[in-house]
């Protein structure tokens, strides 16, 4: 399946969970239920949940691992609500 998604809301996404997420042993943070995390060099991203596995790559190419469309969709409005800025340092987890 051909999904065109935004990958500046990815990013951002990504950022506030590296940011906020609760770090574990591996040096994965997660935030409302999605996994962040990076290669050895920071050039790949991974997010991880809502049985999804997504990876984006140097030069925004990116492979997205699901089952189904709901999956997808589920995955994609919890990166929208990680992104939309209610981690601030004023509102954020602590």
């Amino acid at each position: 399946m051909k999904n065109d998604i935004d990958q500046r809301l990815v990013l951002d996404a990504f950022e506030t969970i590296h940011e906020y997420g609760k770090a574990d042993d591996e040096g994965r943070r997660t935030l409302d239920g999605i996994t962040g995390y990076t290669d050895f060099d920071g050039y790949t991203v991974y997010l991880e949940g809502q049985g999804v596995k997504m990876r984006l790559e140097f030069h925004n190419k990116y492979h997205l691992d699901y089952d189904n469309e709901r999956q997808f969709e589920n995955f994609m409005k919890a990166l929208e609500n990680i992104s939309k800025g209610h981690y601030t340092p004023e509102r954020g987890e602590e």
